[in-house]
């Protein structure tokens, strides 16, 4: 008997996707916290990946915002998305508190923007908040509204597993949109390099610099 393949689609494939990242995230991380802040002009809110330690998350969260503290011409703070991001997956309680979180920002803070960063399991919270469809039955998931929406200077995504499987942000946010994916990384991309998901570094002056020409 001959050789047989198994084709993974729809729902299967994302599952397969994020189990895939539970795997590789439990080679690098064990977990996290919550902060926010009051009135600046903008405020990064950032969704770690899974297991991912430190306050807006060691690998990508922390230098990132560091580096927009100091390229950004305006006032920052900084959120980190309070959910579990570990082995449930629960996407629609971190799409649940992002967009939480900026509605409350937004109601306080009548001309603060946002920009939004999301790693890993952290990037499939975002793509949950935006609308991607490939996420969009994720139970409990909420949706960022279009007056919300409106007010997000910049989408920034690092080791996104929906780009793994061909799906992007919803239209209205593709021209506000970076997605990164380091050579290797099996999580965004068809490597099989596990070390490529923690190594986005040489990344950040590109987003950063992104973020800045989005900031108005």
């Amino acid at each position: 008997m001959g050789d047989r393949r198994v084709v993974l689609t729809g729902k299967w494939r994302i599952a397969w996707v994020l189990a895939a990242i539970l795997l590789v995230a439990s080679v690098f991380f064990p977990l996290p916290r919550a902060h926010a802040d009051a009135c600046t002009d903008v405020d990064v809110v950032v969704a770690r990946g899974t297991g991912e330690p430190g306050w807006l998350g060691d690998a990508v969260g922390d230098p990132l915002y560091g580096m927009l503290q100091n390229r950004l011409p305006v006032s920052t703070n900084a959120y980190s998305v309070n959910y579990p991001a570990d082995y449930s997956f629960d996407l629609g309680a971190g799409s649940a508190d992002l967009v939480g979180h900026l509605a409350a920002q937004a109601a306080a803070c009548p001309a603060q923007q946002f920009i939004l960063v999301g790693y890993s399991q952290g990037a499939a919270v975002v793509h949950a908040a935006l609308g991607t469809g490939a996420v969009s039955w994720y139970p409990g998931r909420v949706q960022l509204p279009g007056d919300l929406g409106d007010r997000v200077a910049a989408v920034l995504l690092f080791g996104d597993p929906m780009r793994a499987i061909g799906w992007n942000v919803p239209g209205p946010f593709m021209s506000r949109t970076g997605d990164w994916c380091t050579g290797g990384d099996p999580i965004c991309g068809a490597g099989v390099d596990a070390n490529a998901h923690v190594a986005y570094g040489s990344s950040f002056v590109g987003a950063v610099n992104f973020a800045a020409n989005h900031v108005g």
